[in-house]
């Protein structure tokens, strides 16, 4: 295995050995000196891919309606320093109903117009089109 992937996968063992307890101060030593290694292969986009995948993340918290108002104040917060804030969210669950099956029914008639996607998959969004 070789590429960006793997470099992430890598320095996350060696950050993870970083912040064991468990793990002796040479072997610390040694995955600082390897994770400095690695930052070479970090490559802007990698780092902007990854800070993408982060704010979704965020993202996804504030519309989620089993979050706690306190993680999503906290989402909120980190989105708005990253410039990323929809001012209009709704910290106390999710996006009306009616929205949210707008957007269902939205993908599955993308699944049915998609030439990539299967025809078992397309058999089960045009069952769940019959339904509605």
């Amino acid at each position: 295995m070789s590429g960006p992937s793997h470099h992430t996968r890598v320095a996350a063992g060696y950050k993870a050995t970083l912040s064991n307890p468990r793990t002796s101060e040479s072997a610390k030593a040694h995955a600082r000196s390897e994770l400095k290694a690695l930052e070479s292969y970090n490559t802007d986009a990698e780092r902007a891919a990854h800070n993408h995948r982060v704010l979704g993340g965020f993202k996804a918290t504030i519309s989620n309606p089993n979050t706690s108002i306190e993680a999503k104040e906290h989402a909120q917060e980190i989105l708005e320093a990253a410039g990323e804030y929809d001012d209009t969210p709704d910290l106390g669950g999710s996006k009306s109903a009616d929205e949210h099956m707008n957007r269902v029914i939205g993908g599955y008639k993308a699944t049915m117009k998609n030439p990539n996607t299967s025809g078992e998959a397309k058999a089960h969004a045009a069952e769940v089109l019959n339904e509605i």
